[in-house]
Order: C-alpha cells, then structure tokens, then sequence
C-alpha cells in the first residue's frame, strides 16, 4: 500500500487532473476541494429526500409504464404472503419454512434492519446462511443436508420450523494512538433447538443482516471492463489491494458472470437477488427456483399445501424485479461544509478510496434505459478483499474465500439512523456505528485501519461527518 508520506504528498498537490478509465472516473484533485455536482450521489436518478423515506422514491428518471410498474412493485415489496391455499391466490404460498413474511421485513423502509441482539430476539432481517465443504455443479456452495442453505426459524402450522441462534458479545478492547480507548463487540453464534437433528459436522456458517436497497439498478449498469480495470488479484503495483471480481453462475445469462449483489458478491443480477430472496427468506417458489428449499428430512414441510407452481407469478416478479432496481439514491447533505470536506480529504489520504472507489459512469443497463449513462458515486469498487480474520467467517462463496467480502456501497450510509433508527453495521450488525466499522477492517483494510487510529480526535470526526454526508 502506498505510504502516508506519500498519500500525504499527493494529497498536497493542487493540480487538478481527471481521468476517464473504462468508466471508471479518478482524480488527482486536492482531495479538501468541492466538487461541482458532487453532491448528486446518482447523477439524474439522485431523489432530494432526507427523511425516513429517502430510500423509498422511484429514481426520478423513471418514465411511462416503468415508472407505472414500479409503483406496483413497490406494493408487491411491503404486502404480507399468506398461507395457501387463500383466496388471494396472487399472493400465497409463504413457507412452508421462511425467515420474513415480506421483503419490507428484511428492508424496512427499503432500509437496513437491525441485527439481533441476543438469545430470544426477533430480527426477520437477521439469518444465517449454512453450507457444507465442496461446490454445486456451478461453483457455489453445497447446502447443508438436513437444513439447507439457510436456517429459517419460522414455519407453517402443523410444520416444525429448523431451529434458534443463540447469541453472546465478547468485548475486544483497543486503543488510538492518542491513549483513548474503545470497545468492540465480537459475536459468537450457537444454534440451539434444532427440530431436525445435528447438523452436518463439517458445517460452515455466516450470518447475515438485510441491507439498503437504494440505487442496486446502477451498479447493475457499470460496465464489467470498468471492474477488470480495477481488479488486481495478484497485487502487481504492490499497493497492498488486491480486488478480486467474484465470477459467479448468472442464472438469467446462463453463464459465469462477475457478482455485484450479497455481502461476497455472490450473486450476478438482481433478477436473481429477488428470486433468491423469495426462495430462502419467504419460502416462495418462482420461475427461476421452482422448488422449495425443503429437505428429505423435513416430510412435514414437503407435504405443506403451496401456493401455485411457481408460487410468484411471472407479472408480478418482472414488477418487483423492475422496483428493486430503480430506487433512487438521496442526495448528499453538507457537501461543501469544511469538517465535511476535511473528512473527505482523510479518507482519500488513508487509503479508504482505494477500495471504496467515489465515482463510475454508468454504461447501458441491459433492462432500464432510464438508468444508463450517467455519473454515480456508490463508493465501492464491487470488488472481493480480504478482510482478515476478525471479519472472517470461513464460509467460501464462488471464487469468494472465507476472508474475502465485497466493498460495500457507501452511498446513503449516513441516512441509516433516519431510515432505521440505529446505527449498526456490516455483514452480521455487530459494528454499532460507523466507528466501529472502521476498527473492524483488517486484511487489505488493515494500514487504512491502522492510519484511523492514529488520527487526532478531531480528525477522526472529521471523517465520520463525511460518511455520514454520504
């Protein structure tokens, strides 16, 4: 990774020079400047919303029947599935296994939900995802045998739902370089009432906590050579970084394509996010996963009525689909406010831009025209880095290994607390703010860590204000 000294150096230097890279916009701009329009973190699919339903908007260049079907798939987001049959036939076939009764469960508010806390608390949002050693036909991971790709602790009448997580915090304590201390939350996971028997012995977990939903269309639209272009698996400039794009089996492409959505980059288009979703959380069946996740050995749960074949008509996952792709991303706020911009500074001069890239040009997005070709700032590169083992949950994903996880977006990371009304973060919640997150990086994040830590107090806030502008 390149030196302090020398990001320092950089940072220094007032020329002003922009390139444009296979879409991929870089500066070597004081990094303390304002730039013009920075502030529309999605170009024209920017919503100026900043209140508890700022991730919920249509982006604003939605037109005709898109915007029209994107108000139906909003409906189809928030409704509650029921148990078949029903004479909302539209609508049923939940279970016979599930986490969440609607994807709002997941994404409150189109939102991030809360993790759970401890033993006994209820957190739709919250799941744990199971596999075995070995990889399906397509590369992904194997399912656990008697419980399937996914825990689910919730079920149908007269059908014995899996199984609990119990959960305890251990405290890692540290210092900054100032002598001030803080605490860390380490989660430790137990599975307790499983109602199926042990599960496989070599079984490999990860938990997982639902994530903002906003603008997930754009990063559909930015262009696979754009993330070549970034991709340095073997590190050849020597900078520390080596992002790894996760190719993975595209279902609606029928062939092996890079993965942009899930915490591990493990899944290509958001067609299939959706379908997935559907499957494991809900327990609804749909073109793409037409059989239920039950196992042989749950008959109880084979046996359950269901509601249709597929369960989610093919209208009505097109219309869903089309919503989850076309939100809008909010607008900054306080772009030109000093602390702000000082902040902004710090985290380009730590090295936190290198993976967060700022700023892509969209290309064509293969489905939504009205998203295509125009400037975003997502802060991500899409790509997989190797977080370190305190992050690590040994559970690989495609090419993804158990250390790996792909940057995650950092657009609209400042309206959680608005949204959701807390402040918890990455893949499984335990970072209670933004702070937090950052003493978690490890790995390739580890020098960025490192530098944060020896920052003054006021320079750690400064950095915060910029995250939180986001």
């Amino acid at each position: 990774m390149k030196s302090i000294k020398l990001r320092k150096a950089l940072l220094i230097t007032s020329i002003v020079s922009i390139a444009v890279i296979s879409g991929c916009l870089t500066q070597s701009e004081s990094k303390a400047e304002y730039e013009k329009g920075e502030e529309l973190s999605a170009g024209a699919a920017t919503v100026f919303d900043a209140s508890q339903n700022a991730f919920g908007l249509p982006s604003p260049t939605l037109e005709g029947k898109n915007k029209n079907v994107f108000f139906v798939g909003n409906s189809l987001f928030n409704q509650s599935w029921v148990t078949a049959p029903s004479s909302t036939t539209a609508r049923d076939g939940l279970g016979p296994l599930f986490n969440a009764r609607a994807c709002d469960n997941c994404h409150t508010r189109d939102g991030r939900v809360k993790p759970q806390f401890e033993t006994g608390d209820v957190s739709a949002g919250f799941l744990m995802r199971l596999s075995v050693p070995g990889e399906n036909p397509h590369g992904g991971p194997l399912p656990e045998p008697v419980y399937g790709g996914q825990l689910q602790g919730s079920a149908l009448m007269g059908v014995p739902h899996e199984g609990e997580v119990e959960i305890s915090y251990e405290l890692v304590s540290g210092n900054y370089a100032d002598g001030s201390g803080y605490d860390l939350r380490k989660p430790n996971y137990k599975f307790v009432n499983l109602q199926y028997g042990e599960m496989h012995s070599e079984v490999l977990t990860s938990p997982r906590v639902g994530t903002q939903m906003i603008g997930l269309g754009l990063l559909e639209a930015i262009p696979e050579e754009t993330l070549k272009s970034l991709a340095d698996p073997d590190d050849k400039n020597g900078d520390g970084i080596s992002g790894r794009i996760n190719y993975v089996w595209d279902m609606v492409n029928d062939k092996k394509s890079p993965g942009r959505y899930g915490w591990k980059a493990n899944v290509a288009t958001i067609r299939e996010q959706v379908a997935a979703a559907f499957l494991h959380d809900i327990g609804i069946t749909s073109s793409m996963f037409p059989k239920d996740e039950s196992t042989d050995s749950q008959p109880e749960a084979q046996s359950a009525p269901h509601g249709g074949n597929p369960e989610l008509q093919e209208d009505n996952f097109d219309h869903i689909s089309l919503y989850s792709a076309s939100l809008g991303v909010p607008v900054r706020r306080n772009a030109k406010d000093p602390n702000v911009l000082k902040g902004k500074a710090l985290f380009h001069e730590i090295g936190c831009a290198d993976c967060h890239q700022p700023k892509f040009e969209t290309s064509d997005h293969p489905e939504i025209p009205e998203l295509g070709n125009m400037t975003i700032r997502p802060y991500t590169d899409l790509l997989l880095h190797d977080m370190g083992p305190g992050l690590a949950d040994g559970r690989p994903n495609f090419e993804a290994s158990g250390s790996e996880w792909r940057t995650a977006p950092l657009w609209g990371i400042g309206l959680i607390n608005t949204v959701n009304n807390h402040t918890f973060f990455l893949h499984d919640g335990r970072a209670r703010n933004l702070e937090e997150a950052i003493l978690w990086h490890g790995g390739e994040g580890e020098e960025s860590k490192q530098a944060f830590k020896k920052l003054a107090e006021n320079e750690r806030q400064f950095l915060i204000d910029f995250l939180n502008s986001l």
